[in-house]
């Protein structure tokens, strides 16, 4: 039985790893970093972090939440947003996923957004398709482009 829960500090460790597996473009450090941030009520985003556990309280995911004034396909000003989900690879396919979803919308109900978004990137097939079994709709596919000035 998956269990989903506000992360605690005991949690860093473990979140960082699971950051570190999901973006793996980022330093283990640049990580820890921005996880003490978060502890410490300094960091812009995310606003919210829920933990999934197994029966023997084992952390096996997370989802990172935050509320933007808008994301593509939305209709309010006020959306909730996955900036970041997870579930260990043994943990796949179990409802660990599904889980941290649910208590993610309950989150943004309560804080009376009406809508949840999230992102991907195409060529990732088990994320597109995690989406899609926990009831997302494609809202469009962008190429974002920046450039150093």
């Amino acid at each position: 039985m998956t269990r989903v829960r506000p992360v605690e500090r005991a949690d860093a460790a473990v979140w960082a790893d699971m950051r570190q597996a999901l973006w793996p473009e980022g330093s283990l450090r640049e990580h820890e970093r921005e996880i003490e941030s978060f502890f410490a009520g300094e960091a812009r985003e995310p606003l919210a972090v829920l933990v999934a556990e197994d029966a023997p309280s084992r952390p096996i995911g997370v989802v990172e939440l935050s509320i933007r004034p808008g994301a593509e396909g939305c209709r309010s000003d006020r959306v909730a947003y996955v900036e970041g989900w997870f579930v260990a690879a043994d943990a796949r396919r179990q409802g660990a996923g599904r889980a941290l979803l649910e208590a993610a919308e309950a989150w943004a109900r309560s804080r009376g957004c009406t809508e949840l978004a999230s992102d991907t990137q195409p060529d990732n097939a088990v994320s597109v398709a995690a989406h899609r079994a926990v009831g997302f709709a494609e809202a469009g596919v962008i190429q974002c482009y920046r450039k150093e000035l």
